[in-house]
């Protein structure tokens, strides 16, 4: 492809990604000054990576018979939707209901449901795709071993990481209360369904993020300082969510930073699980259970523990320093040794 359509790409995926990022995040804070329910707009914001590669797909290559339209434009569609239902929640809120012991709008439990039949659609439109559509535009499974591998590995680090925070703050009991609580072993088991249901938004990130915009930043900037820098673009692009959703607006800045540790770590790990698999739904199954498990770690089995945190800057040297060691530390894995694109073609 030329270089002149690669450009047209790269700003149809940034307008998409991080502009409608951030004009919703004037949403936002309108939204978390009349205390209204923004629990939609993280959902939606997962969506905007991947929308903005299939959006650029269809547009600049427009002849290509091998794009997988009909689950491209389920995407778009249901990303559309999501925007619609996220701002609809702020500017016109009505009343508030329960949801399995969540406090929603109308318009979040609608936006709930939306995210189960966009998943189911999305899954059938994957399918009549067929293996050639779905290898052209990178969304087939493969490298079955090392692909689980990796998830594995990924869930071990997890797990160790909540094991060592506990201890070190002098919790090593709270491991056997998260052990010995039977909702952690039926949310667990449920935790297949609920992928299978919910796979667009952590696709919907990774598409965007691993897919397309690494291998560029990596042709770029070299293997290592590629993934880096999009550790941190992808941790800026949380700013919205991190001032007005994840923490309260006067303590946003320490998110970000927070955001920024884990993005650029967690980064490395994802990158290297997808350069050693070519196999994006490796990254897209970690990010799941990476966001999921934060209910069986916290031991309290609601997404509103993950609204309004509290966070100090006290907190961030022992984060560095543990999600450095336990995800940072394979930027010296092999698969970062080479040069940017020659590197990327041997994979």
């Amino acid at each position: 492809m030329s270089d002149a359509n690669e450009k047209k790409k790269l700003i149809i995926f940034l307008l998409v990604a991080y502009g409608v990022t951030y004009l919703m995040g004037i949403f936002m804070w309108y939204g978390n000054g009349t205390s209204a329910d923004l629990s939609g707009f993280p959902v939606a914001q997962m969506l905007y990576p991947a929308s903005g590669v299939m959006l650029a797909c269809l547009l600049v290559h427009k002849g290509d018979q091998k794009i997988p339209k009909a689950f491209f434009w389920t995407f778009l569609l249901f990303t559309l939707g999501a925007v619609v239902l996220a701002i609809l929640a702020v500017v016109a809120p009505g009343e508030m209901l329960s949801l399995n012991g969540m406090s929603m709008s109308i318009w979040g439990m609608i936006l709930q449901f939306m995210l189960i039949l966009g998943s189911i659609v999305g899954w059938i439109t994957l399918l009549i795709a067929g293996r050639e559509r779905r290898e052209a535009y990178g969304l087939c499974w493969k490298n079955w071993k090392s692909s689980l591998l990796c998830v594995f590995l990924f869930l071990a680090l997890y797990f160790l990481r909540a094991g060592i925070s506990y201890v070190a703050e002098g919790q090593p009991g709270m491991l056997i209360e998260i052990v010995a609580n039977p909702e952690t072993w039926t949310y667990m088991v449920l935790l297949l369904v609920n992928f299978l249901l919910s796979f667009t938004v952590f696709f919907g990130e990774e598409y965007g993020w691993r897919y397309y915009l690494q291998p560029l930043l990596q042709k770029r900037f070299g293997l290592r300082l590629g993934v880096l820098a999009l550790g941190v673009v992808w941790g800026v692009w949380h700013l919205p969510v991190d001032f007005f959703y994840y923490t309260t607006p006067d303590r946003g800045l320490i998110m970000l930073v927070s955001q920024i540790i884990t993005c650029v770590s967690l980064g490395i790990f994802f990158a290297w699980a997808y350069m050693k698999t070519g196999n994006i739904w490796v990254p897209v199954l970690m990010h799941f259970f990476n966001n999921n498990l934060i209910m069986v770690i916290a031991n309290e089995y609601s997404t509103d523990v993950l609204q309004n945190q509290e966070v100090t800057w006290g907190m961030l040297p022992g984060a560095l320093l543990l999600n450095g060691v336990l995800f940072g530390l394979f930027l010296l894995a092999k698969e970062f040794r080479g040069k940017g694109e020659d590197a990327l073609e041997s994979q």
